[in-house]
């Protein structure tokens, strides 16, 4: 692919390389970052991961998270920007000097969304319909024989778990299990990543009593199809550093009968609102919902961010008139 030589000849040039995440990091973007740095640093070359906001602690089992800072430095060469091809993403990033000398310098975009707005300073966009980026990254530096040294592998394998939930949503395709053997082959111990994960996502006490809050507000509707929750302002602070709110319910909200959407909405006190949307298996609306709004996804799991002031309810009355929408195409298609 033409595109992946035109990559290979600027990283080839670069001595200097930043490896830049939106405000929005999970664990496809940071995995992604961790092993697009282990396979530069192999190089020889140095690389910086960067990111504009904290790193949530569900991540931290991630050894190497603490290295992703939030300040630019200057004396860089050339920019990767991973698992996101939205420039809305960018909100906080945006607000720091350096994000001009971002813009002034080679930026290459390595996704795998295919519903997105676009990166309108970026010089290369790769977004291929992959299971993750972390999957693409495989594919490009296996094309172009970059080393692939153990911890980079064991972090592309992460990438495509998290993102694939274990291998199971729609889109982990017979060329993503296929990823996962190869990687496994070269010595990736999925049982010891998996451990360390679940080590990390045991919850601190009090936010059972509050799961049992949360649980309590959830609100359905079209007909049961879609369950919401809204998160204030407060409770991002009480609880964010203790773990995602959202993430607490989401999977409750969408296991429960009926429901084929599940959404959970943040409201911060500048009154800007992130969503987090994730749909049921034979439900492909996520991305297209989320895209509808600014942001973008995949089939099953999206999500958005709403900068100007709206109240809450107005924004929920139109999500459920899209999803509406997207639901009857769908039925349509299915019938046609």
């Amino acid at each position: 692919m033409s595109e992946y030589k035109e990559i290979n000849k600027l990283v080839s040039s670069a001595k200097h390389i930043l490896i830049l995440q939106a405000d929005n990091p999970d664990g496809d973007s940071l995995g992604s970052s961790l092993a697009l740095e282990a396979i530069f640093l192999e190089m020889g070359k140095s690389a910086t991961m960067i990111c504009a906001v904290n790193m949530p602690a569900h991540l931290k089992y991630l050894s190497g998270w603490d290295r992703v800072v939030k300040d630019i430095p200057t004396n860089f060469d050339i920019t990767l920007i991973v698992d996101t091809s939205t420039e809305t993403l960018f909100e906080n990033t945006s607000g720091n000097r350096g994000f001009e000398w971002i813009k002034a310098k080679p930026v290459i975009v390595l996704d795998h969304h295919i519903d997105s707005k676009g990166i309108s300073f970026a010089d290369i966009i790769i977004n291929e319909p992959l299971s993750a980026t972390g999957e693409l990254i495989y594919k490009i530096a296996s094309d172009l024989k970059w080393p692939l040294p153990l911890d980079a592998l064991e972090m592309l394998a992460i990438s495509i778990m998290s993102d694939s939930l274990g291998l199971t949503t729609q889109s982990a395709s017979p060329e993503t299990f296929r990823t996962m053997a190869d990687l496994v082959e070269k010595g990736v111990n999925i049982a010891k990543l998996d451990n360390a994960r679940r080590q990390l996502m045991q919850k601190n006490p009090v936010l059972i009593p509050y799961k049992g809050r949360l649980l309590q507000r959830i609100q359905f509707g079209l007909e049961g199809k879609i369950a919401s929750i809204i998160i204030p302002w407060g409770e991002i602070q009480e609880f964010s550093p203790l773990y995602n709110p959202t993430m607490l319910v989401i999977d409750d909200m969408r296991m429960t009968e009926g429901v084929v959407l599940a959404i959970g909405y943040k409201v911060y006190a500048d009154g800007k609102i992130t969503a987090k949307i994730r749909a049921n298996y034979g439900f492909p609306i996520a991305g297209k919902l989320a895209t509808e709004f600014g942001g973008g996804g995949h089939e099953y799991a999206a999500g958005f961010k709403i900068l100007k002031t709206r109240p809450i309810t107005e924004l929920h009355s139109q999500v459920i008139k899209k999803t509406n929408q997207l639901l009857e195409i769908l039925k349509t298609e299915s019938t046609s």
